[in-house]
């Protein structure tokens, strides 16, 4: 019985200290989450912007391909017309190969994300 009262005296003796670390950890915890949200937040902005981006330029290119189509044709119809179907099969094409190019890249980028060891900071510098 002397064994169970060393370890009750101990467990009593350090409660302070167990519950203090508890904390802390959970705090670490905390924080690192907030971490990884905070850098979700500015991917996704990130994001967002580019796609924007990418939106304006892809509509200006589409008009400048219909005009010169138009001037190659004679024709707005036959311009424009030419510049659809050819939007229409970079569509198709991102719609096929879907997999290879964007979620298998994403899949890996948010596995290689999730694997990284945080960085720990110097209290020297």
């Amino acid at each position: 019985m002397p064994e169970s009262e060393n370890i009750g005296s101990f467990l009593n003796e350090n409660r302070k200290l167990v519950l203090e670390y508890l904390e802390t950890r959970a705090e670490i915890y905390k924080l690192r989450l907030i971490r990884v949200f905070s850098k979700l937040g500015g991917y996704f902005a990130w994001i967002i912007i580019s796609l924007f981006l990418l939106s304006l330029f892809a509509i200006f290119l589409g008009l400048t391909t219909g005009f010169w189509l138009s001037e190659l044709t004679g024709s707005y119809t036959k311009g424009f017309g030419l510049t659809a179907l050819i939007i229409l099969v970079l569509i198709m094409l991102m719609a096929v190969l879907r997999k290879v190019l964007f979620v298998n890249p994403l899949i890996r980028a948010i596995i290689r994300k999730s694997g990284e060891v945080p960085e720990e900071e110097d209290e020297d510098n």
